[in-house]
């Protein structure tokens, strides 16, 4: 691993590295897993380097500044962020914890686009209650109307999965609903790499097809993360059902699950406030300059 100010692009090569950073010093933010850094480095153009013996990584999107992820470390970590920033304009997606801790006398905004919803697994397994009806219902209805088995994904399924893609991403263009090439490239490279990635996955079969899917990993400690669910619009009730049967049957140990951030897109806003959120993981922009001078500037 290069020191700074020297930089080396991703690689799985690098997954034990980063994963052993991960491992001491875990994050809520669903950013703080290397597959999610992989599988989105086509568009992120994520580098690594140490600096006071902390890993930091660098995103440079086409979309936004530079930025990098919260320093992953316990080694002078104040001074280490202001040596990113040095460099970057800001950290971002830092999760409130970090911030609290490390960066009281930098400038900072909260990022609500970036907010991940975090879920009880207890409530996506039972839905229990008033307020998980319309889930139940559409879930009866599929049940009712269709044979169905559930399937752990292994990689005889994964040409099934990239069908399903192909064809989702084809139905959403035909509703005007494009789906980004950034998007897509990612989630091709989760199927493409799933293995490697260790991922755990499941699947939805109908006759014989796979019509869902859902793609995730370990986060930290108690929470797992969902980095991808596809499911086949023409079966009312399906989305609902992938998103129960994973959940209950690869993630039932943890505590929690972290189904990522909405983007600001108002659609999956309301899609993931209908789980009803256990809590967000708020994260926030650090930027240079002082706290007090932020707060001076709002006060005139």
């Amino acid at each position: 691993m290069p020191s700074f100010p020297e930089f080396k692009l991703v690689g799985l090569e690098d997954r034990e590295t980063v994963q052993h950073f991960i491992r001491r010093f875990p994050s809520a933010a669903c950013e703080i897993n290397f597959a999610n850094i992989f599988i989105w480095r086509n568009f992120e153009h994520p580098k690594l380097t140490t600096i006071n013996g902390n890993l930091c990584i660098q995103c440079e999107p086409p979309s936004e500044p530079a930025y990098f992820l919260q320093p992953l470390g316990d080694t002078d970590i104040r001074r280490t962020v202001e040596t990113c920033l040095t460099f970057s304009p800001r950290l971002s997606r830092v999760p409130e914890d970090f911030v609290e801790q490390h960066c009281s006398e930098f400038r900072r905004e909260l990022d609500a686009n970036n907010f991940d919803y975090v879920y009880l697994t207890s409530d996506l397994i039972s839905l229990k209650g008033k307020k998980y009806d319309g889930k139940r219902n559409r879930i009866r209805k599929f049940e009712r109307n269709t044979r169905y088995r559930y399937l752990t994904l292994s990689p005889e399924h994964l040409e099934g999965c990239r069908r399903l893609f192909e064809q989702w991403v084809e139905a959403k263009a035909e509703h005007r609903q494009p789906v980004g090439e950034e998007q897509k490239t990612a989630i091709l490279e989760a199927i493409a790499h799933f293995q490697e990635l260790e991922l755990v996955g499941g699947a939805i079969e109908v006759e014989g097809r796979v019509e869902a899917f859902s793609i995730g990993g370990r986060l930290n400690a108690d929470t797992a993360v969902i980095h991808i669910e596809i499911a086949n619009p023409d079966y009312d009730g399906l989305s609902q059902l992938i998103n129960r049967e994973f959940v209950r049957h690869e993630w039932a140990a943890f505590r929690f699950i972290n189904r990522e951030q909405d983007l600001g897109v108002a659609g999956l806003r309301r899609a993931k406030m209908s789980y009803h959120p256990h809590h967000l993981v708020k994260k926030y922009n650090v930027w240079n300059g002082s706290a007090q001078r932020q707060t001076s500037s709002s006060a005139g």
